[in-house]
């Protein structure tokens, strides 16, 4: 096979590579005769590999022309992605821990030149940097934040390496060159990309960070590329081909504007726009679950003209409700008619509609897990120390802040839970949902349809374990399908 190495200036190049031709961008790009080689190595050392410029243009010509380019465009293209950085902490987590343990700063830069460094001791290391990234001349970033991590990693140019660097490099060109084979890391074939947004500011996110994690982790063994995505990141919505929603959902915030981009671009989405829009005003799932004939707490939507009959429905104490409450934000209790007076009036300047039920005191909610109409979890969450929610956001210490939860066998809970819970999810569509379903006498109300409900790890997961993030993930690849 011939090889070429090709460079932005020939006349520049300072490295003695025997018969290998070493010829300009410029030339390779434009000279006929280049375009008409039969297997060729191209070895691209251009000194800048950024979209459209000269070292892109090679690799991407080179790939056209059935040459072998060393680094690919998709090298070139995933040094610039949060992909790599991903894949790199995990796989290489071991290594790049045991390489760096003696050093004592918090940051640390390994320089690669053709596979190799000139310490021995980042020997393996390099070498697996090389392997995945094809990259001649690389440059890796650590920073140190209870364990070494991956900051960033990107291609340097012959210019940008230190003079007394160069013996190691002439080296290393030498042994580069001279070599038959050029192993490069296996392609891995992804059926889907999967989006996962999440806030990393969300007061009460849906998921903890060991639940992202499982997440992530069980894609990849379902062949499909999942990474984190943020607020910040809706520019980079369509180069996915599915969105999954890990952060509080409002009609007002990020989440549905994700969703209703994601909607119209036809990427596979858990949940819909229209899901949002329904759980979120708690005025909407009065009326559907009155219209539904589901039992719920004695309900009013309260407005202007009937505010002052409202307590002749409900009772004291009374429980009122802000349309978009979630997670016990916006929920209030009002003890008596002072109390009830005072919040009513203030929450309709929010809102012309509020919901008012009356209070139904229990040890614990169902939560019944519902994925396309289908149960898939089931837990009870019981209410904060000394509180009568599930969340207490006014405790001052954090462990006290959420009640304690149990994850039991689907079919350990009654059967009349599960039907009110799926009687429920079909009021909104399909879609992931959790429904919060109390007993009080006998009697079951439901309180509350959850879109995008939580999946802890520890919590929803307790009893089925990875199977919870593998029917989530299933669902989404049978929306693509």
């Amino acid at each position: 096979m011939n090889k070429y190495i090709v460079v932005n200036q020939p006349e520049n190049w300072n490295f003695s590579t025997g018969t290998i031709n070493v010829i300009s961008s410029q030339d390779y790009l434009t000279n006929p005769k280049y375009a008409l080689l039969k297997n060729a190595r191209i070895f691209n050392l251009c000194r800048d590999y950024s979209y459209q410029s000269k070292g892109y243009y090679v690799s991407l010509l080179a790939e056209a022309r059935g040459h072998l380019p060393i680094p690919t465009t998709k090298n070139i293209v995933d040094l610039k992605t949060l992909k790599l950085v991903r894949i790199v902490s995990d796989e290489f987590d071991d290594e790049i821990q045991k390489s760096l343990k003696n050093i004592k700063s918090r940051e640390f830069t390994l320089s690669i030149y053709f596979g190799q460094n000139v310490a021995q001791k980042y020997k393996a290391l390099s070498a697996q940097f090389y392997k995945h990234f094809q990259v001649p001349f690389l440059r890796v970033k650590f920073n140190y934040n209870n364990k070494w991590n991956v900051q960033g990693i990107k291609a340097i140019s012959e210019s940008e390496i230190p003079l007394e660097h160069f013996p190691y490099v002439y080296e290393f060109a030498n042994q580069y060159f001279a070599k038959k084979r050029y192993d490069t890391v296996k392609v891995v074939n992804y059926d889907f990309d999967l989006a996962i947004l999440v806030n990393p500011n969300d007061p009460a996110p849906p998921s903890n960070p060991k639940a992202l994690k499982k997440f992530v982790e069980i894609a990849e063994k379902m062949d499909i590329y999942a990474e984190i995505i943020e607020p910040k990141d809706l520019s980079r919505l369509s180069s996915f081909d599915a969105l999954f929603l890990r952060q509080s959902t409002e009609v007002n915030n990020e989440a549905y504007t994700f969703v209703r981009k994601a909607q119209q671009e036809g990427i596979a989405i858990i949940d819909y726009p229209d899901a949002i829009l329904k759980c979120c005003n708690k005025v909407y799932m009065a009326e559907a679950l009155n219209n539904a004939n589901i039992s719920t707490p004695k309900t009013v939507i309260v407005h202007a003209n009937n505010r002052n009959s409202v307590l002749e429905q409900t009772g004291l104490p009374c429980v009122l409700k802000a349309p978009d409450s979630t997670f016990s934000f916006g929920v209030k209790k009002a003890k008596t008619k002072k109390e009830f007076d005072a919040l009513v009036a203030e929450m309709l300047k929010e809102s012309d509609l509020i919901i008012a039920q009356e209070f139904c005191p229990s040890d614990y909610d169902w939560r019944i897990g519902i994925i396309d109409n289908k149960p898939f979890f089931a837990c009870r969450y019981y209410m904060a120390k000394g509180h009568w929610q599930i969340y207490n956001w006014k405790a001052t210490d954090k462990k006290e802040q959420d009640g304690d939860a149990d994850c039991l066998p689907i079919e350990d809970v009654p059967k009349n839970v599960i039907d009110m819970a799926l009687k429920s999810a079909k009021l909104m569509g399909l879609g992931l949902y959790g429904i919060d379903i109390k007993e009080i006498n006998g009697k079951l109300m439901v309180i509350e349809i959850n879109d995008n409900p939580n999946i802890d790890f520890g919590v929803e997961d307790a009893h089925y374990g990875d199977a919870i993030y593998t029917e989530v993930l299933s669902a989404l690849k049978k929306r693509l399908d």
